[in-house]
């Protein structure tokens, strides 16, 4: 996998600092010239050509106006608003609260016309319960440390999964089998979820496969979460933030991992043969 996971968002912060620095040196303006216009110090100049810090709107007219480039602010300043929305923190998407981050997802999956989602310790989440998935969200809140509206998203949630049965789509799903017996709810809510599985794993729009744990000489190590759009966007979800990767070579790299990881799960009947054995090991 990539060396960094954020590195589409450290890519496009790059090619932002480099028009800037390009600005600067073909107006003839020195790092302290340039500086001195813009009313700051030099070392921040530094710091914003080489993509250490990220350039403030004002600070990107400041500095177009400075070199004589004022009809390129617009631009550079979209670019780098996009450069910095590519790795999003949850604690700052999630300030409006958890239902409203639910709603923000619906137009990104109803655009996509095959969904390839990996998970190794959840249910991914258009395939949750609601008792499901407000333990789970009730329990981001208190980590976070932001309002718990858990019941509203987790209800929100599982309007959200209504994509499934719409027209046009299709669903690949692989977790681990391990996912079937992390319990993050009470044992009725887990039934409850394991046993949703059974039904929407058989739907014909999607394929659920499970990897199991006693798989020999894996293709391929457990990886992070991360959902594939087609083949143009990679949502990756890491403890502190989620990060989207657009870059073609890595795009290209977590199809291949999904490709891998996909080959090593079971399906139909050995899938639901795991879930059934799960449920059994609740009681």
């Amino acid at each position: 996998m990539p060396i960094s996971p954020s590195s589409s968002s450290q890519a496009a912060r790059e090619n932002v600092a480099r028009q800037l620095r390009e600005l600067r040196r073909n107006s003839g303006l020195t790092v302290t010239e340039l500086a001195g216009q813009c009313g700051w110090h030099h070392a921040k100049t530094s710091r914003i050509e080489n993509a250490r810090t990220p350039p403030s709107p004002t600070d990107i007219r400041l500095w177009c106006r400075a070199t004589s480039a004022t009809e390129q602010a617009p631009d550079l300043i979209a670019a780098s608003v996009h450069a910095e929305s590519l790795y999003r923190e949850w604690r700052q998407r999630a300030r409006a609260g958890l239902a409203k981050l639910q709603d923000n997802y619906i137009e990104l999956y109803r655009s996509t016309n095959l969904l390839r989602t990996y998970s190794p310790v959840l249910v991914p989440g258009l395939l949750q319960t609601e008792g499901y998935a407000q333990a789970l969200l009730s329990m981001n809140t208190r980590f976070l440390g932001v309002p718990d509206d858990a019941a509203e998203a987790a209800a929100a949630r599982v309007q959200r999964s209504q994509v499934i049965h719409e027209p046009g789509h299709r669903f690949v799903m692989v977790v681990e089998e391990a996912v079937l017996y992390y319990q993050l709810s009470e044992a009725e809510a887990m039934a409850g979820q394991l046993g949703h599985l059974l039904t929407a794993g058989a739907l014909p729009q999607v394929s659920f496969g499970i990897i199991p744990t006693a798989t020999r000489e894996r293709a391929l190590w457990p990886q992070e979460t991360f959902d594939v759009h087609d083949d143009t966007l990679v949502s990756i979800e890491l403890m502190s933030a989620e990060v989207n990767v657009t870059q073609p070579s890595e795009i290209a790299l977590y199809v291949k991992a999904f490709e891998h990881l996909r080959g090593m799960a079971v399906y139909g009947a050995e899938a639901r043969g795991l879930i059934v054995k799960a449920i059994d090991a609740l009681h």
